[in-house]
């Protein structure tokens, strides 16, 4: 009897692993194979296509560009382009339903790029954007002509240096200052506002430059007495911000 019992033992414990070993195997074959991971593509920075219209006006150039996908509308300051020239667009400041004055006319979206390469050739200099993305730099710092002099620049009385005002921009943010300093840059009727970029011969890079807008024109070199709010942390949207920056300033060209 005791012989039976084992052999019965024995067929159950056999049973019994055979049905585990059966269950384990199963359920490994519903575990599907590892993928292999694919690392994104970064997106890309520019568009490239054919130019199908271009317009000059006010001292820029509209360009009309088939990517092949999509048409899209960009301007740079002016520069030589013909209906069929191939073109390279960075993707900087879209500006949504841009309205132009001088064209009367709106666009859905223009992409006001900083310069614009016409079959492989750079074009237009870095004079019309205002601002960079955040990835690549918040201060700008721009290179100024090589016939400005800043040596007789001199700081107005109760008035503040560029590199005074970057130092203490956190006391000076909601405060009127007054700088004198030259024009380095000008970009006229962006966003309807003049933008210049000034330098005094303080301060060094990241530091030595300040944007304001104003309603006033100005060219390279003029030497300008401005007054105006400080204010810091400045974001224009899009990607774009200043540190610092003079909004709506008083100039005076002396």
């Amino acid at each position: 009897m005791k012989r039976n019992l084992y052999l019965t033992l024995a067929i159950l414990i056999t049973l019994v692993t055979a049905t585990c070993c059966k269950d384990k195997t199963s359920q490994t074959s519903q575990v599907p194979a590892a993928v292999p991971s694919t690392k994104a593509q970064p997106a890309s920075t520019v568009y490239t296509g054919t130019v199908v219209e271009t317009i000059n006006t006010g001292g820029y150039t509209y360009v009309q560009v088939d990517t092949g996908s999509e048409k899209i509308w960009a301007a740079a300051p002016e520069f030589q382009v013909k209906v069929g020239d191939e073109v390279t667009v960075p993707k900087e400041m879209p500006m949504k339903n841009y309205h132009s004055k001088t064209l009367d006319r709106t666009f859905d979206v223009v992409y006001f790029a900083g310069n614009i390469v016409v079959a492989g050739t750079e074009q237009a200099t870095s004079q019309f954007t205002e601002g960079r993305p955040k990835s690549t730099q918040k201060n700008i710092s721009v290179s100024p002509s090589t016939n400005v002099d800043f040596s007789e620049i001199k700081k107005p009385e109760g008035g503040k240096t560029i590199a005074e005002i970057y130092a203490d921009k956190g006391d000076l943010s909601g405060k009127e200052v007054i700088i004198r300093a030259k024009v380095v840059k000008f970009s006229p009727n962006i966003m309807g506002k003049n933008w210049i970029h000034l330098r005094d011969g303080t301060g060094t890079k990241g530091n030595n430059d300040l944007t304001i807008t104003t309603g006033t024109k100005a060219k390279v070199g003029d030497t300008v007495l401005v007054s105006g709010m400080v204010i810091t942390n400045k974001d224009f949207g899009y990607g774009y911000e200043y540190d610092v920056i003079i909004e709506d300033a008083r100039v005076t060209i002396e």
